[in-house]
């Protein structure tokens, strides 16, 4: 017990907004593609006897891939420092964020996996996919040509992982920089990709931090 406290003593506090005290509704249609009815037996019975010390989820890994410049730096920069930097400079093979929860008094960690764009590090990326749980699919939605290279990148991410274990979602960025006509031109082919291949699909701004969710009938 004292090397665990120990242990644990040397990460801050666990963020307000990422602790998760109570049991949540499961997942509806109307807010998620991902559903499910219930949660684990397994899960409900330890928290309803504040056994959660039980329960023996601790690390989900996400790797973020898709085109050279097409904002997934920021996007995870976003996600884990409520910051935008225009400035950033591009991944070079991979680099590494690790987010800190606290689910109904579990310790949880996400690995974020921000890969390089850039096809001379492709190899050194991929070695990175293996064992991830969630692959996040990132697009321009000013660029075409970044979607229609979604596939390929999902391709290259599901080699190396189980496609029925994985939970796939499709982000376009960089919307503040789309007029409306603009954006619903790409946004009917975007969403067509993410029926096919059975992602969620959002569509986001790193710079203001606002995001949209569209939920097709699947």
């Amino acid at each position: 017990m004292s090397l665990r406290v120990s242990a644990m003593s040397v990460f801050p506090p666990v963020r307000r907004d990422r602790v998760i005290a109570h049991l949540p509704q499961a997942f509806r249609k109307e807010a998620a593609f991902h559903l499910t009815e219930d949660f684990n037996n397994k899960v409900r019975t330890a928290c309803q006897e504040q056994r959660t010390g039980t329960v023996g989820f601790k690390i989900s890994k996400v790797i973020v891939v898709g085109d050279l410049a097409v904002g997934k730096t920021c996007l995870i920069n976003r996600f884990c420092k409520d910051a935008f930097d225009k400035n950033y400079k591009a991944t070079i093979g991979v680099d590494f964020e690790m987010e800190r929860f606290e689910v109904l008094g579990v310790p949880f960690s996400l690995q974020l996996w921000d890969t390089a764009g850039q096809e001379r590090f492709k190899c050194i990326a991929s070695t990175y996919y293996r064992g991830a749980q969630v692959v996040i699919i990132v697009f321009d939605v000013n660029d075409i040509a970044s979607l229609s290279h979604a596939r390929q990148w999902l391709e290259d991410a599901l080699k190396e992982n189980d496609p029925t274990s994985v939970q796939l979602f499709l982000v376009g960025t960089k919307k503040d920089l789309s007029s409306p006509a603009q954006y619903s031109r790409i946004e009917q082919d975007a969403l067509k990709f993410a029926k096919d291949i059975h992602a969620e699909y959002w569509a986001v701004s790193s710079l203001t931090g606002k995001s949209s969710n569209l939920i097709t009938d699947f």
